[in-house]
């Protein structure tokens, strides 16, 4: 009975292994699935919640990508967050960015990074993660669109198209612009 239990635990891991990989790639290839609706970490909205439960409400109400955004915690204390979220996201299929710190998606093994113009460069960012992680860049205009599109962004955050209070250097993107890029 024991091995017998062993073996089939062996089996499962293996088994969710291979789906976690298959999982990974399908991300990747199918990433307009997951850019349907992407949500942004923010602990002034938590209201005495943790971020693991707003998180975790969010993966349940159907969200399809979401990223680790700290501006405030230590390094090392961003890390952990993003190895518990990024256990977490697996658990619903959903990839994990993180924003703006290459290294710090790498160590974590995030799904992938998303850099604004002010961090690494785009064609820097693809180098170091390689193909097979995900690649957001911000791009404000049909320039830094194209240049972002030629080193290797799989997506483009465009800024705010409607106004917001939860990121106080957003300025709202005119919508001709948008259409544009």
């Amino acid at each position: 009975g024991n091995f017998a239990q062993r073996y089939i635990d062996i089996f499962r891991v293996l088994q969710m292994l291979n789906l976690y990989k298959e999982r990974k790639q399908m991300n990747i290839n199918n990433l307009k699935e997951n850019l349907l609706l992407y949500a942004i970490t923010d602990r002034t909205w938590l209201n005495g919640d943790t971020l693991d439960s707003q998180d975790e409400n969010a993966l349940r109400g159907g969200i399809t990508m979401l990223q680790l955004r700290e501006k405030k915690l230590e390094r090392e204390e961003i890390l952990k967050e993003a190895v518990r979220m990024r256990e977490l996201c697996h658990r619903y299929d959903v990839p994990l960015i993180i924003n703006d710190d290459v290294e710090l998606a790498l160590e974590a093994d995030a799904d992938g990074v998303h850099v604004g113009q002010s961090d690494m460069a785009a064609g820097l960012a693809r180098k170091r993660l390689g193909k097979g992680k995900i690649l957001g860049v911000s791009a404000r205009t049909v320039e830094l669109a194209l240049e972002a599109e030629k080193n290797g962004a799989d997506y483009l955050g465009v800024g705010a198209v409607f106004g917001t209070n939860t990121k106080n250097d957003a300025k709202k993107l005119d919508h001709s612009v948008l259409e544009n890029i």
